[in-house]
């Protein structure tokens, strides 16, 4: 068994889509980045990269790379779970924190639970979503972004 954590921060940004764990929230100002800036599932793939000693998501996704401008990360969350077989592991699974003041989360959590879930082809009682505030401090806190944290477990297939 081996162990891996990820954190992600992303600011938010007019005229982008909110997606967060694969689920669009309508209503917010969406996340800026190269690709889709999904918060949460970028958190997750670094931690299962770092479980397995694979580096982080900027080595095998680059920033600089057009072939992953706006790309859906559920894409690249499922390459990640390849990535890990083709070197002889598996998630076990996956335990993540949402940072963010707005807009509120619990109403697409089991969405965003599914969508991992089915990417990385783990039942779905393996993963945990959970969603905090930052208590109105710091660029959270100011509504100037949003912050993930995962941890995981991966074993040997």
């Amino acid at each position: 068994m081996r162990i891996g954590i990820g954190i992600d921060v992303h600011p938010f940004a007019e005229g982008r889509k909110l997606v967060i764990g694969g689920v669009h929230i309508p209503g917010h100002n969406g996340l800026d980045g190269h690709s889709d800036a999904d918060v949460l599932l970028h958190a997750v793939s670094d931690a299962l990269l770092g479980a397995a000693a694979l580096g982080d998501i900027g080595l095998h996704f680059p920033n600089t790379s057009q072939e992953f401008k706006d790309i859906d990360s559920m894409i690249l969350l499922k390459q990640v779970r390849k990535l890990l077989e083709k070197h002889g592991y598996q998630t076990v699974n996956i335990d993540a924190m949402l940072l963010l003041e707005e807009p509120k989360i619990a109403p697409y959590i089991t969405g965003m639970r599914k969508n991992i879930a089915r990417c990385l082809d783990i039942e779905i009682g393996m993963v945990s979503v959970k969603a905090t505030t930052n208590e109105k401090l710091g660029y959270i806190g100011r509504e100037e972004g949003a912050a993930a944290h995962a941890v995981c477990i991966i074993r040997s297939l």
